[in-house]
């Protein structure tokens, strides 16, 4: 079997390049002299996307995957030119994203995350608070429903959730036989879902800025209400965990774990950094509370240094203008200093076994590197070949029409575009000021609701998407299979996204916060089906 999947990835790929290099061919005599492909803005700007993530679901395997998205990306940049194609995968691609600051400060954010990790394991502060749980927490359902409540509380960015939650909740759902992939779901659907509806947070602040001619702060605020689909994954995940219910590829998965295979899959690849040295045998709770404690504080503190707190600016408007990624930095490093002190002062590590921990904190981390390097060099490619610029003029030419349709419209759109350039706020940008420039004359909360389906779409679309970086976080804090954590959360996304697309049907021409109701309605509907469908793959 894993020949055939082989010669399939082989197979796909050469009809792939051979499809694609006819019409390259074609077009390269009618590329401007400007440099702008021929291609640029058309469907053909979409192909390298839908190659990488189709590749990935049929070969499971992620790292060709995406290189060979970002390779038909340049031959469609190039005309099909072999120096042009080497050169914009190197020069345009991944040597101009590892350029970008705010990319490498999460590359540097990523590198504390994982020591601090492996710091606190050696410490003995992670086998601690396992034991602890051990006696507080009895049950799978326990432990899922600690691991949703710590990743509601952590909501001020998805990717410090994701790492945090992993690490500190791991351990014990290891203990209580949950799955890698459930792990893996549950830290993803209670990052980005929960942070495009905290008002205090680096996706509020992101939102915010997107917003001309408003108050940014504000119609966040007002469009909470309308997030459907975040709030309806939140309903389904605490359903699921409730009813002792899984469907799909997750119910394989949950089912191995009950027999004692976290995995399923034989991939391992974040296995080297589990088990590295010894564990000192004195360590305690506060051993892993006092550093991710003072994690939390230090980052908040970065965030709102970066926005201008320190210089007179409001806490609110300094966490909307912050630098996420130089202020997660910042309080990571205070963060990892704050860590190594208490460990040296309580005598529970040397400083030489501190400093042994910053390779393995690296090692540990590198898959998720990678996967991010070729995912922002993929994201590139479908930047030059002007795949927002299509998109954004598909959602011009529709807006003319059927109005009270739109935010359904703008909910699949949004969609399809995080899904294909693995962005949320990327699609945000180029959602959000459309909207507005076409509701800014339109009585009722029209714009407020099409606002929010924008930001719905594209975390569903963030969700489903295997070059997401917050996917590739949430895989990195789980520390399981990539493609499994992608194939394993599509069926529960998929649910969420078509039931949040009727309910926006419904507020489109109802326009009223009461509309959720009928979406949690429609949600419950689903679960009961899915109970009724499923009830073999029932955990206990």
């Amino acid at each position: 079997m894993k020949y055939n999947c082989k010669k399939l990835s082989v197979l796909f790929a050469a009809v792939m390049m051979f499809v694609l290099a006819c019409p390259v061919t074609i077009l390269a005599a009618a590329e401007e002299e400007a440099g702008t492909p021929a291609v640029y803005a058309t469907f053909w700007s979409l192909i390298p996307p839908v190659v990488a993530i189709v590749l990935a679901l049929i070969t499971k395997e992620v790292y060709s995957s995406l290189f060979l998205g970002i390779l038909v990306g340049a031959l469609l940049y190039s005309g099909g030119n072999f120096e042009g194609t080497v050169n914009h995968i190197f020069s345009g691609g991944m040597i101009s994203v590892l350029s970008s600051g705010s990319n490498v400060g999460i590359l540097v954010f990523l590198v504390i995350l994982g020591t601090m990790v492996c710091l606190m394991n050696r410490a003995g502060g992670s086998a601690a608070f396992g034991r602890w749980a051990g006696k507080h927490i009895k049950t799978r359902v326990g432990a899922e429903l600690a691991t949703i409540l710590l990743g509601v509380l952590i909501f001020i960015d998805d990717y410090f959730n994701c790492l945090t939650v992993g690490s500190v909740m791991r351990p014990i759902t290891d203990q209580h036989n949950v799955s890698r992939a459930k792990l893996a779901y549950l830290i993803d659907a209670t990052a980005a879902p929960v942070c495009i509806i905290a008002p205090i947070s680096s996706w509020a602040a992101a939102v915010s800025g997107f917003v001309p001619g408003e108050d940014g702060m504000s119609v966040f605020v007002r469009a909470i209400p309308y997030n459907y689909y975040a709030l309806l994954t939140i309903v389904m995940m605490v359903s699921m965990v409730l009813m002792k219910e899984e469907f799909g590829a997750m119910g394989v998965h949950e089912s191995n774990a009950l027999k004692g295979d976290l995995f399923t899959t034989a991939a391992r690849p974040y296995a080297s950094g589990e088990g590295d040295g010894p564990v000192n045998p004195r360590g305690k709770v506060m051993d892993l509370l006092i550093p991710i404690i003072s994690l939390v504080i230090c980052c908040v503190i970065g965030m709102i240094y970066t926005g201008g707190f320190f210089s007179g600016t409001d806490f609110v408007t300094a966490f909307s203008q912050s630098d996420a990624s130089v202020g997660l930095v910042l309080g990571s490093f205070f963060g990892l200093v704050i860590t190594i002190l208490l460990y040296m002062v309580r005598r529970v590590l040397s400083f030489r076994d501190c400093m042994a921990c910053i390779p393995e904190g690296f090692k540990s981390m590198v898959p998720a590197i990678l996967i991010l390097t070729f995912a922002w060099t993929l994201k590139s490619m479908t930047d030059s070949l002007g795949a927002a610029e299509f998109v954004a003029e598909m959602v011009k030419s529709s807006a003319e029409g059927l109005v009270n349709m739109l935010p359904a419209i703008i909910f699949l759109v949004a969609c399809f575009l995080a899904f294909a350039t693995g962005t949320s706020w990327g699609t945000f940008g180029i959602l959000i000021p459309i909207v507005v420039h076409v509701f800014e004359n339109t009585p009722g909360d029209l714009m407020i609701i099409s606002i929010s389906a924008c930001m719905a779409g594209a975390v569903c679309g963030d969700h489903c998407s295997p070059i997401s970086d917050t996917t590739i976080m949430a895989s990195a804090g789980a520390q399981c299979d990539h493609v499994n954590h992608v194939s394993t959360q599509l069926p529960y996304a998929i649910v969420a996204a078509v039931v949040s697309f009727v309910t926006y049907i419904f507020a489109g021409f109802i326009q009223s916060p009461l509309c959720l109701i009928i979406g949690v309605a429609l949600m419950m509907g689903a679960m009961c089906v899915v109970k009724m469908k499923f009830s073999d793959l029932k955990t206990e």
